[in-house]
């Protein structure tokens, strides 16, 4: 009987899903209305991202709390272990974030890049860079799109 008990935790353990693992939970702030929003949220748990949307007609107060840098907004805005998450980041930099763990505020995908996570247009991708907030509020290149 114990090992059946032992069989059944460890079948659970396999089932669970990315995030049960330690995985963090990333809170976006976004407009209910906005679908391009509701498509980065779906994009996100398709990468095995556990995601609390959080739909708010007052998305600049989470930009203004997280610091995001003036100018350098997007339609929605999330927080994941202490980082900004701003804008249509793709997940891989997310990861990426979370595993090097830098000094900084976190990352920015400025406007609406065609192409970008939940932006996606046809065969259409425009150049975009992933930014990388420092604590002081300058930003340099994380990734290039």
């Amino acid at each position: 009987m114990k090992h059946a008990a032992s069989s059944i935790l460890i079948i659970g353990a396999l089932t669970q899903p990315l995030w049960a693992a330690g995985e963090p939970v990333i809170d976006v702030y976004k407009s209910p209305t906005c679908g391009c929003c509701g498509k980065w949220v779906d994009y996100l748990k398709a990468n095995g991202f556990k995601v609390r949307a959080h739909d708010t007609a007052n998305v600049a107060s989470h930009k203004s709390r997280l610091g995001v840098p003036s100018g350098l907004g997007s339609c929605h805005t999330a927080e994941v272990n202490g980082y900004l998450v701003e804008g249509h980041v793709p997940a891989k930099d997310i990861r990426r974030l979370l595993k090097e763990k830098p000094e900084a505020r976190g990352l920015v995908v400025p406007a609406m890049p065609a192409g970008s996570p939940g932006m996606e247009q046809g065969n259409r991708k425009d150049r975009y860079d992933v930014l990388l907030v420092k604590q002081d509020g300058k930003t340099q290149i994380y990734s290039r799109y």
